[in-house]
């Protein structure tokens, strides 16, 4: 694609709340995974980059949709557009906020999507872990608010789900909590493994 992912999100981090390197960032791929789409009408990936920018390395998490026609109802969630060497023009959007991403991830963490390797077709990628599966539901209505460290999902009916957008290594959040884990950074024994998504019944805090 033209422009790619990194230039991308090179433009696009810094107006998030929850970037917090350089006024450029300074990306490197870190590792990430796919989920499919069952009316195969829109591509879904979740992007891992890290970001020597500033004080310190942070590696961030994006899940990004592509399709070949504007969601004119998330116009505030572009990332931007680009060229595909063979589908033509792409907009790439925000997934939170992308009604079809959404309902991925709620099947994703129910246990029933199947993750998928980011850079090889119809390979499963066995290294995304779910613990403790959302009993099966169905995205509804939902409402997708930015903070200062993650991207919370209000669903109406439901849980609330967290996408973690500034990645650590792997942290207890407490018993009943849903998480999708993936490793990221280098290969093997050296890699990190960070909580990616979350979901937490509204009468829970934390």
């Amino acid at each position: 694609m033209s422009p790619g992912k990194r230039e991308l999100l090179t433009e696009w981090l810094p107006s998030r709340p929850w970037y917090r390197g350089g006024v450029r960032p300074r990306l490197a791929k870190a590792g990430g995974f796919r989920l499919d789409d069952p009316a195969g009408e829109v591509g879904i990936e979740f992007v891992v980059v890290t970001d020597d920018s500033g004080a310190r390395p942070t590696t961030y998490h994006v899940p990004m949709t592509y399709r070949g026609a504007e969601l004119t109802e998330a116009a505030d969630a572009l990332i931007g557009t680009s060229e595909h060497g063979v589908l033509g023009l792409r907009w790439i959007y925000d997934g939170p906020r992308d009604p079809v991403a959404l309902a991925q991830i709620v099947a994703l963490l129910s246990g029933n999507a199947q993750p998928q390797a980011q850079s090889a077709s119809d390979t499963p990628d066995d290294s995304i872990r779910v613990a403790n599966p959302l009993t099966a539901l169905a995205a509804g209505q939902f409402a997708t608010v930015d903070g200062s460290e993650d991207t919370e999902i209000s669903m109406i009916g439901g849980p609330v789900l967290r996408v973690h957008r500034r990645l650590e290594p792997e942290v207890a959040l407490g018993p009943g909590i849903t998480t999708v884990t993936a490793p990221w950074g280098s290969s093997g024994d050296s890699a990190s493994r960070s909580v990616l998504l979350s979901a937490r019944s509204k009468f829970l805090h934390g």
